[in-house]
């Protein structure tokens, strides 16, 4: 295989990866500053989806450091599928976390006027720098995703 811009084992791909874990570790964060997060399924879904991407993002770190020392290459057809299929599965956990995590907000900021008669909590910002924070790191999983793809298939579709 010819070496693809933000494939596995390329200095692109390594800050790809870093750029998720910085991502996904900024919405932890976030999520666990605020109160009472725990009692509320989206919230902890977030905090579970963030996990996995972490995880995910840092061992595949891991794995380009240790091929771009070692100068092994990556590129192997069984080892992007591999990738593709988990960049793909972490990518669209995230995005439902996001998308979740935000209606929540607004369920409860807007339609319920619950942050009115809590004032302690920051509501707003918190659905505003979180879906923020969210939506960049599926950006990023999709980043890296498009690289693997086939080229005939992105001739296909113009990607």
């Amino acid at each position: 295989m010819k070496e693809i811009i933000g494939g596995p084992g390329t200095v692109s791909g390594l800050l790809l990866r870093i750029g998720q874990c910085v991502f996904a570790a900024a919405s932890i964060s976030i999520m666990t500053s605020a109160t009472e997060f725990a009692s509320y399924t989206s919230f902890c879904y977030l905090i579970a989806s963030m996990g996995l991407q972490l995880l995910w993002s840092f061992g595949l770190a891991c794995l380009d450091i240790y091929a771009l020392r070692r100068k092994k290459d990556l590129q192997n057809p069984v080892l992007v599928s591999l990738f593709v299929v988990g960049d793909w599965v972490t990518a669209m956990l995230s995005l439902a976390a996001a998308c979740s995590s935000a209606g929540v907000v607004v369920l409860y900021a807007r339609d319920m006027n619950f942050c009115k008669t809590h004032p302690d909590l920051p509501c707003s910002s918190l659905g505003v720098v979180d879906t923020f924070l969210e939506l960049q790191n599926t950006q990023l999983s999709m980043l890296s995703l498009a690289p693997k793809i086939p080229p005939k298939v992105r001739a296909d579709f113009n990607i």
